[in-house]
């Protein structure tokens, strides 16, 4: 394929508080095995793509051994494969301020490539998309830049939109807003952007010489009566991930079987670190309902509406019900989890009682013995 793929792998670690302060949004688990790093990466890699670069910025120890040197992606090769792009500050204090900066940072891995088209993409979209369509809709169409889009409903209930686009009838782009929190359905962005590469270097050099920092607001929103820029639907489903409640209801959204197999199938299967583990034992006694465990777990309790990573050990007499539970976790005999959250390494000693609420739930972090 004649593109080549650029990852923010850091872009929106903010917005989850306490789970991504020790990682990148990139590498946070999702789903029983993945890390959310591995669906745009898996797309690409289904779609042709086999020259990749990963922009990180902090605390990317996490991604590096999650992606190692790309093999579970067929990326470990002699011409093109995975490249982590670590940050290259330019004279200013911070390491990188949005993603103009960070790209310019990468400008000699843009410069040595080959390919003559270039995918910018985020990671907080979940989506299974073939980037083929997309790419040809954008030759055919003569833009500049296209930016994928999905038709999504904003409740307007605190829940703003960080793009939102309008476009004419042809999908050419007359309208960006940001930040956009009226009710209704709309055009949103979903982070992901197809243009020349030549046409980025250009653009990149342009931004820099004015400061220029932010590729949505001083690129898509202030030049697009300028620029041809054109809307690209999507069709499929997306489970956005902006903030640790979508972070939550995303990993709920599993358990429904249609969900998941439009997830992990539609035109490819996902990829993600192999971790050879013996299968789960369950254990006499012990109640399952509508959850997703991984391998090398052990369940003596009763788990209900939960998503259980690796490794995780549910004690006699112990109940969890609508929480997440990453990898290697011990919950303890008796103990009790409603709504709950718990990082990596967690131990919740017996007879605990944590309850959390649909819209506020609890967080455990990394390590923390409770």
């Amino acid at each position: 394929m004649n593109m080549m793929g650029i990852i923010f792998s850091n872009i929106y670690d903010e917005r989850l508080g306490e789970i991504t302060a020790r990682r990148t949004l990139a590498s946070l688990p999702f789903g029983g095995r993945y890390r959310l790093i591995d669906f745009v990466l898996s797309n690409m890699v289904n779609s042709g793509i086999t020259n990749v670069g990963v922009i990180t910025k902090q605390n990317y120890q996490s991604l590096m051994d999650h992606l190692g040197n790309g093999g579970e992606w067929d990326l470990d090769r002699k011409v093109d494969g995975l490249f982590i792009l670590p940050p290259f500050g330019q004279g200013q204090k911070s390491v990188y301020r949005g993603k103009l900066e960070a790209l310019f940072g990468t400008l000699r891995f843009l410069e040595r490539s080959n390919e003559e088209y270039v995918l910018l993409a985020d990671t907080n979209i979940i989506c299974n998309m073939d980037y083929r369509q997309f790419l040809q809709r954008h030759i055919d169409s003569g833009a500049e830049i296209s930016m994928i889009t999905k038709r999504e409903e904003i409740s307007g209930l605190g829940d703003a939109c960080d793009l939102v686009v309008r476009s004419d009838y042809s999908g050419r782009v007359q309208d960006v807003l940001m930040h956009y929190g009226v009710p209704g359905i709309e055009n949103a962005a979903i982070g992901m952007y197809i243009m020349k590469r030549t046409f980025l270097i250009e653009l990149l050099k342009e931004a820099h010489s004015y400061n220029l920092v932010d590729f949505e607001r001083e690129i898509i929103q202030a030049k697009f009566p300028h620029l041809y820029i054109k809307e690209l639907p999507f069709d499929g489903r997306i489970l956005r991930i902006d903030s640790l409640g979508k972070y939550f209801s995303a990993n709920m959204a599993l358990l429904d079987a249609s969900i998941r197999n439009e997830i992990f199938t539609r035109h490819g299967l996902i990829y993600t670190k192999i971790r050879d583990e013996v299968p789960t034992r369950y254990t006499k006694g012990c109640r399952i309902k509508n959850s997703l465990i991984a391998d090398g777990c052990t369940i003596l309790g009763e788990v209900e509406n939960s998503v259980l990573f690796r490794g995780v050990t549910v004690g006699k007499g112990a109940k969890l019900k609508n929480c997440i539970v990453m990898q290697d976790t011990v919950i303890e005999e008796n103990a009790e989890l409603l709504y709950t959250i718990c990082d990596k390494d967690v131990t919740i000693t017996k007879s605990r009682l944590l309850m959390g609420a649909p819209a506020h739930q609890i967080i455990i972090t990394k390590g923390k013995v409770v």
